[in-house]
Formats: C-alpha cells, sequence, structure tokens
C-alpha cells in the first residue's frame, strides 16, 4: 500500500484541533439555566437536611400551639367568633414560615462567606439579578414547605378555615419573599455568626411576635395599636390570617397587600444593589 501522499491532503492539525474542541455554552441575555442550577442549590442544601430545616420547625411551632391552648384556650376562649386555637393556627403557620425563609438564605450565604467559598457562587456567569432571583427563591421554597407541613400537622390539633385562597397564598408568598430578601441583605452585611444572631435576635423574633401572632391588635392599648401599625409583620400575619378567617381584619385588606408589595420591592432592590456592588462579597 502506497503511504505517499501529497502534503495537501493531510488536514492541518490546527484545524482537527478547532473540530475537537466544544463549543462554548450561549448564554443569553439571561443566565437562565444558571440561575436554576444555583436555585436547585439551595433547595437541595436544606433538603437534605430536611428533619432539621423542615419537621424541627413545625414541631417548635406545633409545641406553641398545644401550650398556648391548654393555657388559654381550655377555657372556651373565643376570638372574632372561633375558639382560639383555630385563630392561632394561621399566625402560627405564617410565623414560621418567614421565619425559616430568613433563616434558608441568612446561613447559606453566611457559611459562604465564613468558610470562602462564596467565591465558587461569585465567578460563573450569573449577574446580580439572577444571583438575586435564585438565592430569594431558595428561601421562598424552604418557607412554603415549612408551611405545607404545619398545616397538615396542626390540622389534628384545630379546624382549619378557608375564606380566601388567594390571600392566603398572596401572603405566604409575599412574606416568605419578604423575609428571604432580609436574609440575603442581612447576611452580606454581617461578618460573623454573632451578627446574624443579633438580627435574629433582636430584630427579627421581636417584630415577629409583636405582630398579633398570638393575639389581635385590636386588643393593645392605643400607642402600641399604633405602632403595630408601622410593623410590615403585621400585615402579613394579619392578611394570612383573614385569608382563613374571613371577618373583621385589623387592617384594611388592600392596604395590607400594597404594604407587602412596596416593602418587597424596596428590599429586591436593595439586595440587588449589594450584590451587584460586591458589599462585603468580594475582596
Amino acid at each position: 500500500m502506497n503511504t505517499d501522499l501529497p502534503p495537501a491532503t493531510l488536514p492541518p492539525r490546527t484545524n482537527m484541533a478547532a473540530f475537537d474542541a466544544p463549543l462554548p455554552r450561549q448564554i443569553g441575555a439571561v443566565n437562565w439555566r444558571g440561575t436554576w442550577e444555583l436555585y436547585l442549590k439551595e433547595v437541595r442544601r436544606f433538603w437534605k437536611v430536611a428533619v432539621q430545616t423542615i419537621f424541627a420547625p413545625v414541631v417548635t411551632s406545633l409545641m406553641f400551639l398545644l401550650i398556648m391552648v391548654f393555657a388559654f384556650g381550655r377555657s372556651g376562649t373565643t376570638i372574632g367568633g372561633y375558639p382560639f386555637e383555630d385563630f392561632l393556627v394561621p399566625g402560627l403557620v405564617i410565623m414560621t414560615m418567614i421565619q425559616n425563609a430568613f433563616a434558608n438564605t441568612s446561613s447559606s450565604i453566611m457559611v459562604a462567606k465564613v468558610q470562602g467559598h462564596i467565591v465558587d457562587v461569585l465567578m460563573p456567569p450569573l449577574s446580580a439579578t439572577e444571583l438575586t432571583i435564585a438565592w430569594t427563591l431558595g428561601g421562598v421554597t424552604r418557607g412554603l414547605a415549612v408551611g405545607i407541613v404545619a398545616i397538615a400537622v396542626m390540622a389534628f390539633f384545630a379546624d382549619l378555615h378557608v375564606y380566601s385562597l388567594p390571600l392566603i397564598l398572596f401572603h405566604a408568598v409575599a412574606g416568605c419573599l419578604f423575609m428571604s430578601t432580609a436574609g440575603v441583605i442581612g447576611a452580606i452585611w454581617a461578618e460573623k455568626f454573632d451578627h446574624m444572631a443579633a438580627i435574629t435576635n433582636f430584630i427579627v423574633t421581636p417584630l415577629t411576635f409583636l405582630s398579633g401572632t398570638f393575639y389581635t391588635v385590636d386588643r393593645l392599648p392605643p400607642w402600641a395599636r399604633f405602632m403595630a401599625h408601622y410593623n410590615p409583620f403585621f400585615y402579613n400575619i394579619d392578611g394570612f390570617r383573614h385569608g382563613f378567617l374571613g371577618g373583621d381584619a385589623s387592617s384594611p385588606v388592600g392596604l395590607g397587600i400594597a404594604v407587602m408589595v412596596a416593602v418587597n420591592v424596596v428590599l429586591m432592590i436593595w439586595c440587588y444593589l449589594m450584590i451587584r456592588s460586591g458589599y462585603k462579597l468580594k475582596a
């Protein structure tokens, strides 16, 4: 066999290398694949330890329900025409949801910053908008998951009433988005776990406990009722409870929706600006 072929018939080496090299992925205006993968990372992170991240908070809320019912509900106490336990369940559910939405994003970013692998999220071609969406939706997903389990468990201890399902869904999503975004902002600002503990203990927990979770603000003194109406947690909890029980809400339903929309828009913009600037994220 004659192997003396003319040199021109042999393919150039550079052309073969170019032919074998994989083509770069075309991202486009929005990196949908990257955003989706980061969102899945956040979901898998809390789902792998579901006993701690989903079921443990539900048990804590159930303890609140049982203690409060045994302390106040056994005497036949009613609020708004409903037994005390029926009134209490919606407040406990939404409180648990928003607290866990906050915990999801704050812990994820804080651990990544302290351990030094936050760079693994910042280096891929993800814009500030895409990072904001993926992180916050991860917290919203955990909050909704906790809420579904909490409602299923508490249904054995109280009667669940549904007055307006759209109102329930709106305040569930809006409340989780509110606190999920706040968790991102807090974690970016914080430099160590003590800072996050201070935010949780001195801001998040007091504002949720003092916003009508266990009571109706109509029973508060005038000065305390006035202060409650400047607490966005109050509108979230009151609107969520109104979706279950109906009746006369402590605040106008439309006002509560407007407040939640406005707060979420402001926090999302704030979160986006912090990520885009690299504040305390990039050395």
